[in-house]
């Protein structure tokens, strides 16, 4: 008779990060450069935004 362990085997983890992988690499870090009312100097602003929706983010800013 074989034990449950309640352990998940290596191939089980290698599937499900492969899969989480994939739904991260949807996502890019976009970067926009503002300049600031109060002092001039450039403020930078930084967010995480779907591969598909980038040009709809920059239009908006």
């Amino acid at each position: 008779m074989a034990k449950d362990s309640g352990k998940t085997s290596k191939n089980a983890k290698t599937q499900k990060d492969a899969a989480q992988s994939a739904a991260s690499k949807a996502y890019v870090k976009v970067i926009v450069a503002e300049k600031s009312d109060k002092t001039g100097a450039y403020v930078f602003k930084e967010k995480m935004v779907h591969k598909d929706k980038v040009k709809e983010y920059l239009a908006g800013k």
